[in-house]
């Protein structure tokens, strides 16, 4: 596996290095989070990101924010953050895991080899059809109706998965309860259609954000619809 490590300091870097050469990994470097995103861009080979929060130039969650713009390749945080608020702003830029430092060789390498597995297993799906990435560790597969959170299948209905499909193809735009109901029902709109939508989009977040009563990836703009970033 080719493995980007992402930090300012060369003696992490340097340790990080060997520790994964020796379990058998090639590495590439990079110190800074304008750097990553670089490096992501123009190597399409590698496997994973591991990523520090605290850099010059640009930090890990920026950094992370612009790699999730063009590459689902798995993020693993790797810093000395350790508050609740710092995880959940990783994981809401699209980090995939976090580890804490300091941390022992032997959770690095597993927390390794399980992104890994979960990124070969969504690219060996994606390979006949179109990968959507979003936040909260959520990947869906329009073309193969799946969807999955941190590597793990959800169980998501047929009118749900086609509401996510609708929302994540006008991605960046507020969809209305109507147009939503008739893109997905294809029937005109009735004012009882909103509660439709509305448990539809209740039960979404119920399976697919990790804290529904603040979602992040299926925003509400009120009064006026739904959005996914």
């Amino acid at each position: 596996m080719k493995i980007l490590v992402v930090d300012d300091e060369i003696e992490i870097r340097n340790i990080l290095r060997l520790l994964l050469e020796n379990a058998g990994h090639s590495v590439i470097e990079a110190p800074d989070g304008e750097s990553a995103i670089n490096a992501v861009r123009e190597d399409k080979t590698v496997d994973l990101c591991i990523m520090d929060i605290m850099m010059p130039v640009m930090n890990g969650v920026a950094a992370t924010a612009g790699i999730r713009k063009f590459s689902a390749v798995p993020i693993l945080f790797l810093t000395a953050k350790s508050l609740d608020s710092d995880k959940e702003e990783a994981y809401g830029e699209g980090g995939d895991d976090y580890l804490v430092k300091p941390f022992s060789s032997k959770e690095l390498l597993m927390k390794v080899d399980a992104l890994t597995r979960r990124y070969n297993s969504y690219s060996a799906k994606a390979e006949s059809g179109e990968q959507v990435r979003l936040r909260c560790g959520v990947t869906l597969f329009p073309e193969g109706r799946e969807v999955y959170k941190n590597g793990n299948a959800v169980d998501v209905r047929d009118k749900e998965l086609e509401v996510l499909i609708y929302l994540a193809k006008n991605r960046g735009r507020v969809v209305g309860p109507a147009e939503l109901y008739q893109g997905v029902w294809g029937e005109m709109a009735l004012p009882s259609s909103n509660n439709t939508i509305t448990v539809h989009i209740l039960n979404l977040r119920r399976k697919l954000e990790d804290d529904p009563a603040d979602p992040k990836i299926i925003r509400t703009v009120w009064g006026k619809g739904y959005q996914i970033d």
